[in-house]
């Protein structure tokens, strides 16, 4: 059964702001795979930001894509790159994404979908980490929720400080380059959260496959503030 706030978010989704820019008329996207199932991405391209920003590139110039997207509640290998996502205590690396990505061109601006207060702003700078981080808290009838945004140009963080409003349609901020954005191809991680559960400035955006219902009750999925989903 889809999530309470899922179900709301579809009922307003004609009423929220593009969180990027899409032309309806003619921009194409293309679903992406970050699973075992794609074998293209071998241990060498994903090791190499370099070689991943390429692929993900290629791919898109080849489906004549201007945005890349998927992501929710999908077990990926990627992660296998990044330390930040091995298990502490030897047991079970996360590997479970909480969010929608969004692929695209460095400089794709990001608007707020609808009317918020800045939560934090956040450089969260370790390798495979989210980099420039910017949180928001919302509320949309009478549920309360957070939206976090992750992979964002590290200007963008001077932009806001806690506590600020932001309007919907809103210039939020950018996706980052990957010396700025945890080392990923230009993306943004968009990520629901009812509850904070004490964190600030960050949200783990991946989780353990053996939490997934502990996460999913918490972070539902984001599909309808997508443009191509409305």
């Amino acid at each position: 059964m889809p999530h309470q706030l899922t179900q709301l978010l579809n009922q307003y989704k004609d009423q929220f702001a593009d969180p990027v820019p899409f032309d309806r008329s003619k921009d194409q996207v293309l679903l992406l795979d970050f699973t075992a199932t794609n074998l293209q991405l071998t241990a060498e391209i994903l090791l190499d930001t370099a070689k991943f920003s390429q692929y993900v590139s290629s791919e898109l110039a080849v489906h004549q894509a201007k945005y890349g997207w998927g992501g929710y509640m999908e077990h990926r290998t990627v992660y296998s790159r990044s330390k930040v996502f091995d298990p502490v205590d030897g047991s079970e690396p996360r590997r479970l994404h909480l969010g929608i990505d969004i692929w695209g061109e460095v400089g794709t601006p990001v608007y707020s979908f609808m009317d918020g207060t800045i939560e934090s702003v956040a450089d969260n700078n370790r390798f495979g980490d989210y980099g420039a981080t910017i949180i928001v808290a919302h509320q949309l009838e009478e549920r309360s929720f957070y939206a976090l945004y992750g992979h964002l140009s590290a200007a963008d963080l001077t932009r806001f400080k806690k506590g600020d409003k932001i309007n919907k349609g809103d210039l939020l901020a950018h996706f980052g380059p990957p010396a700025e954005n945890g080392h990923w191809p230009p993306h943004l991680h968009l990520q629901l959260m009812l509850d904070l559960q004490g964190w600030v400035g960050d949200y783990p955006g991946v989780c353990e496959l053996s939490k997934r219902e502990q996460y999913a009750a918490n972070c539902p999925d984001p599909v309808y503030l997508l443009p191509w989903k409305k």
